[in-house]
Formats: structure tokens, sequence, C-alpha cells
């Protein structure tokens, strides 16, 4: 297989979307702040696996409400040309998210986007809600989040010297350190927390700077 020119790995909610999901879905159906799984990740009182879980467990709706709900993610407007710009100069673009693989490839469908996605697999019923399970075992497995970012940007390294990361969330620091500050792209918490450590980044509010960026 011929390498790449450049791997490009990006997180999901709220790089390639504007919103995540689950903050959607806690809109949507509230949790008092005591009992919020969110709050119980972040305090280390269960994992960032079980949190998701937990808060779309209690999805209550159709499946065609739900799917507005997804739309209301905004993927950028920019998102799908930057990939396809990718993709004409030989680079590959890998989705790695924390969140759920269901809504993800609802939304690069309609993108019309074809990329590799390791996102945590999900089901849906209105009277059960969003199912979301573990991915088949793997190099890429995680007891924490279901899917190893980290494993998956050190993957790309050995596949190729030029690799860029995008992420927001907590789950992104790690393999946000492993590639260079120039293609490093953050916002979000993760853009807060790379500033707390003076570790520089490529911030950005939309994909024309990725793209910009990676093909100057």
């Amino acid at each position: 297989m011929q390498r790449p020119a450049g791997i490009l790995v990006s997180d999901f909610d709220g790089t390639i979307s504007r919103r995540d999901f689950f903050d959607l879905v806690r809109a949507r159906w509230p949790i008092p702040k005591n009992e919020d799984p969110w709050e119980r990740y972040v305090s280390g009182e269960i994992t960032h696996f079980q949190a998701l879980a937990l808060i779309f467990g209690r999805i209550r709706c159709s499946e065609a409400e739900l799917l507005e709900l997804v739309d209301q993610m905004e993927v950028d407007p920019d998102f799908a040309s930057t990939v396809r710009a990718l993709q004409s100069r030989d680079w590959e673009v890998i989705v790695a998210s924390a969140g759920c693989a269901w809504y993800i490839e609802q939304l690069l469908a309609r993108a019309g986007i074809s990329i590799s996605v390791y996102s945590n697999p999900g089901t849906f019923a209105p009277s059960t809600g969003l199912v979301m399970s573990r991915p088949p075992e793997s190099p890429f497995s995680d007891p924490g989040t279901g899917v190893n970012k980290l494993e998956i940007a050190r993957d790309a390294l050995r596949r190729c010297d030029c690799v860029a990361f995008a992420g927001d969330g907590r789950p992104d620091i790690g393999p946000s350190l492993l590639v260079p500050a120039e293609r490093r792209f953050a916002r979000g918490w993760l853009a807060e927390e790379l500033t707390q450590r003076k570790e520089e980044f490529v911030g950005f509010d939309s994909w024309i700077t990725i793209r910009d960026t990676l093909l100057c």
C-alpha cells in the first residue's frame, strides 16, 4: 500500500461538529447536577465511556426526533471541502472519537465523505435510547474511553512522517502532544489545557484554517 503524503487524525464532537452530541442530549433530557454522569466523570468517579453511555441511555424519542437533534451538532461547513482537498493531495483523514459511531456515520454520510472512523458502536431504539457499546478488541481499544486515540495517533506516526491532530476535549490531550505544534489543531478545553501547559498549537474556528495550514 502506498504511504500517504500525510495523515490527519481528528476528534469529531466539537471539532468536526460545532456542538457535542452529549451536551445536546443533556440539554434535552436534563439531569440534576449531583446525578449528572458528566460531572461524575470529571470528578473521576466513573469513566468517560460510562458517562456517555449513561447520558445516551436517557434518550427517549423517535428516531426522526433524534436525527433532528443530530443535525443541531452542525458539522463545520468547510469540513467536507477540506477533506476532499486533503485527499486530492494524498492525505489520509481519520476520525478518532470517544463518542458514538451511530451519529458520526449519519453526519459523514450526509456530507458525502468516506473516511476511516474509530468510535464506539451504538444502536438506537425509542424505548432504550442510544445504547453505546465498546468496539471489538483491538490495539485501539481503551477501557476508559472505548477508543484509544493515543494509539491511533501512534499508529499514524508509524505509517507516515507527516501527521496532524485536531481536537477539543479531554481525551485529545495525549495524541495532540505527539505531533508537532504546527500540526496540532486545538480549540475549546484542549486549547485551554495546552495554553496552561505552555504548549504551542494552531487555534481554529473553521476547517479552512486546517486546510490552509496543512496544504500551504
